[in-house]
């Protein structure tokens, strides 16, 4: 196995997890964060030591480097990119784990190019639950770039030959996670959406509970999303000390935008981010309305807040 050095700026759930896999495979991962609480999480990791600085960063890592963002997208990552370009040199190859938008991604393949500094965007997948089961890694990028991290890919991935792909060019590995964002948001919904009508469904008793379990086994809808709902319907079916709102971090945004653009139809995925605005408070306004129109035309009582 080639052995990597590389920097991981972004200590938080995934970038701290993400350098222990890659440190607990052999590589050498030097973070670092700018909350000194996030560095202070890979203390006990002997191949993922933490500097105070990015510049400190940069100089510890061996020609040509590699540093590796795992930021929130927009300013924060933005913000880091340009602190880079004065501390690269030609060759380095700079990656962006971040859910970014693709078209950034172009943008920042094409200024690092400009000054000989290799760029690969990468979508990665896996959450939380990636130290233990590896990453789902969309890659964006040139053969080259991409084959210089091919060591650190094969790592971070479920399997060495398995659970990360080498997208198409610059941007491609953004795009893949965001239309794979999108597919998440119609799953989930569909999940949603049955086991409420399940819950709903009271005269017969049904052990919601149970059911979720089963489906996970032999079934046409099993998956890993349905692993995780059975798990925790197990210890509380009712979620009655959960708030129904549900965030939208940007993706599905971007995913419905294209689908307008390129004229493909995605009504599932787009019905599924509409549900999240509603979740959100954001259909209040309208509803509102509706209850008032039904007044004005035909008497019907409306409900009046406390």
């Amino acid at each position: 196995m080639d052995v990597v050095t590389l920097g991981m700026v972004g200590l938080g759930r995934m970038g701290g997890n993400m350098s222990r896999r890659l440190a607990r495979a052999g590589h050498t991962v030097v973070g670092w964060d700018r909350a000194e609480a996030a560095r202070a999480t890979l203390s006990d990791e002997p191949r993922a030591p933490t500097v105070a600085t990015l510049e400190e960063l940069v100089g510890r890592l061996p020609a040509p480097r590699i540093v590796w963002l795992m930021l929130p997208a927009g300013a924060p990552t933005e913000d880091i990119l340009q602190r880079l370009v004065p501390l690269l040199r030609t060759g380095d190859l700079v990656v962006d784990g971040a859910n970014a938008m693709y078209r950034d991604s172009q943008r920042h393949a094409r200024e690092f190019a400009a000054r000989g500094v290799r760029f690969v965007d990468c979508g990665v997948s896996g959450g939380v639950w990636g130290l233990e089961n590896g990453y789902g890694l969309m890659v964006g990028g040139t053969d080259d770039a991409v084959g210089t991290l091919e060591p650190v890919l094969r790592a971070l991935a479920p399997g060495p030959d398995r659970g990360w792909v080498h997208c198409g060019r610059a941007g491609a590995g953004h795009f893949a996670k965001m239309v794979h964002n999108g597919i998440e948001y119609g799953m989930m919904q569909a999940y949603a959406e049955g086991f409420a009508l399940l819950q709903a469904k009271e005269e017969l008793g049904l052990d919601v509970p149970a059911i979720a379990e089963a489906w996970r086994h032999g079934t046409v809808i099993r998956s890993w999303l349905l692993d995780l709902t059975a798990e925790f319907m197990r210890d509380d079916a009712t979620l009655a000390a959960i708030e129904p709102f549900v965030a939208d971090s940007g993706e599905g945004r971007w995913t419905a935008h294209e689908s307008i653009e390129l004229g493909v139809p995605m009504p599932v995925t787009t019905l599924a981010l509409m549900q999240r605005f509603t979740s959100q408070g954001r259909g209040d306004p309208a509803n509102r309305l509706l209850a008032r129109m039904r007044q004005a035309f035909g008497g019907h009582a409306v409900r009046k807040r406390d």
